[in-house]
């Protein structure tokens, strides 16, 4: 390709992303004596694209996969861990046939036309005899390894991609990055506190490359959303407001419990690890989201979500005041985690910059909402003094009617706070079907997929490519451990609120959650149910 035809490549994809930039009306049609009307929207249109100056994409880093495959292990071989090994390029033939016979051609197509990113799975680690059977399926070069430990001292292994219940990623993640192994783990980060400072120090002490995985952080909207926060087009954000909205039994964790489950198919004292001694339960195995013995409920495994996604634009860290409530009120099936659930972050010394005098903006609050019964769509909002971002997948910006910043535009009709100063779309046109509510709820926040160059790309796979880039070409990371700290931190200060049932303090200097004397704080983190006053359940 020639100097020209890249020019011409460039100035294309610009259009396409620039597509759809501004909401306001553009009158259609060129009829006798409406040109000038034309021309005064397109100039008015211009005059607001020169004002917000957005980015609405951002360079790409280069990051060379040749070279000596990356040899991977899988650690936790579920449905999360199925998919982060499909888009490492390896599909057993079972997934394959399914999405025949379902003729879903989508599915198959991206994944037949995803990147190849140089790696091979070398060995698999579960509990479950079907999963683990099911990594060896996918790869010719995969070994079954019995323990962790093992797979992490084998000679065969560069990396590990951690995908166990939520009370296995901290103790796994420490082993492999003391073993100088690189490390992808999914969210949240740790399980209790106290491995939480555990796994930054091993982290901070490797050379090892350790990724947390949220995703998001590749979803094109979130990139942009990023410059409109640079460029403060909205002005002081005061208020934060995000959402979970789910009404299914998958979205309520009521995961498929497998024919072949049994004493004899599954480790079943390997899976309790840390967690309290029960008998073999399926339920327990399959649906563990379930219990703070080995999930985190809705504050770790949902909220860290949409904590992540906020934090990654506006660098907040981690909230001086944390209150939660809710209760579980639409599934009350031996669950001890809530199912509805209200988390208060309070931020009283957070700005992000104002267009009014020095000093009379100062603070933020964010606010997390969830229902597991009902899956209404809430968008999430970014609420500035001079307009409010909706943040999702694709993203819309409304001017305030009191802005400060927009007040002559909005007063000489230039700009009108009924429709939206800024709508991008980085689709720009193209059509994505999504198969069931819950990953309609993943597509809306941005979790499934993005887009580079016009193209529909899974997310999770542009993420785990930052970290192989990282391995190979020491670039950076966009979600490493002083982020996953907060993520986790956080978490664990509004689950411990809702059990404790008062407001939690995070002390910065000290950097750790203040406990009143005699608590365990990681011991009531993980106990069952509520421990108000020494109440269970």
């Amino acid at each position: 390709m020639d100097k020209h035809q890249a020019e011409q490549g460039a100035l294309q994809g610009r259009r396409k992303a620039l597509k759809g930039l501004i909401g306001l009306p553009f009158i259609g049609g060129i009829a006798a004596g409406a040109y000038a009307e034309v021309r005064k929207k397109q100039q008015e249109k211009d005059q607001i694209l020169r004002e917000l100056n957005i980015e609405a994409e951002r360079p790409e880093i280069a990051s060379d996969m040749s070279g000596e495959p990356v040899r991977i292990g899988i650690v936790g071989n579920g449905g999360r861990g199925q998919h982060l090994v499909r888009v490492l390029g390896f599909a057993t033939p079972a997934w394959v046939q399914a999405m025949q016979e379902k003729g879903n051609t989508g599915a198959l197509e991206a994944y037949q036309n995803q990147e190849n990113l140089n790696v091979k799975l070398t060995g698999v680690c579960d509990v479950f005899e079907v999963n683990a059977e099911l990594a060896q399926s996918a790869s010719p070069d995969c070994k079954r390894y019995r323990h962790y430990e093992e797979l992490i001292n084998s000679p065969d292994i560069d990396a590990l991609v951690i995908a166990t219940p939520d009370h296995w990623h901290a103790p796994v993640a420490i082993a492999a990055l003391q073993a100088g192994k690189h490390v992808y783990v999914e969210k949240p980060m740790t399980h209790k506190i106290a491995e939480t400072y555990a796994l930054r120090e091993a982290a901070r002490n490797s050379k090892a490359i350790f990724q947390v995985g949220h995703q998001h952080r590749q979803t094109q909207s979130f990139i942009t959303a990023q410059d409109i926060i640079r460029k403060r087009v909205l002005g002081h954000v005061s208020l934060v407001q995000a959402s979970t909205n789910r009404n299914s039994d998958n979205g309520a964790w009521q995961y498929h419990i497998h024919e072949k489950a049994s004493p004899q198919t599954i480790d079943w004292d390997l899976f309790l690890g840390n967690a309290p001694s029960i008998p073999f339960n399926k339920e327990h195995f399959f649906r563990w989201r379930k219990w703070w013995a080995y999930g985190s409920g809705l504050s770790g495994d949902l909220m860290t979500h949409d904590f992540d996604r906020v934090n990654c634009i506006l660098n907040m860290g981690m909230p001086r005041f944390v209150t939660a409530s809710g209760g579980i009120y639409t599934h009350r099936d031996g669950r001890d985690v809530p199912d509805v659930f209200q988390a208060v972050m309070e931020y009283p010394d957070f700005t992000t910059g104002s267009s009014r005098e020095a000093g009379l903006e100062k603070g933020m609050t964010f606010v997390y909402s969830a229902t597991l019964g009902n899956q209404h769509w809430r968008e999430t909002l970014l609420m500035g003094h001079d307009g409010t971002l909706e943040l999702g997948n694709q993203l819309r910006v409304h001017a305030d009617p009191n802005s400060t910043r927009y007040r002559h535009l909005i007063e000489s009709g230039v700009m009108d706070p009924s429709v939206p100063i800024y709508a991008y779309d980085p689709a720009s046109g193209n059509a994505d079907g999504v198969t069931s509510a819950t990953s309609k709820y993943f597509a809306q926040k941005g979790l499934l997929w993005t887009y580079r160059g016009g193209k529909r790309v899974d997310s999770a796979m542009l993420h785990i490519r930052e970290w192989l880039g990282a391995i190979r070409n020491g670039t950076p990371v966009s979600c490493g451990i002083e982020e996953g700290f907060e993520e986790a931190m956080s978490a664990h200060m509004v689950g411990l609120s809702w059990k404790l049932g008062r407001r939690m303090e995070w002390d910065a200097g000290a950097e750790q959650i203040i406990a009143l004397p005699g608590e365990d704080l990681d011991a009531m983190l993980v106990a069952p149910g509520r421990v108000i006053a020494g109440m269970m359940g």
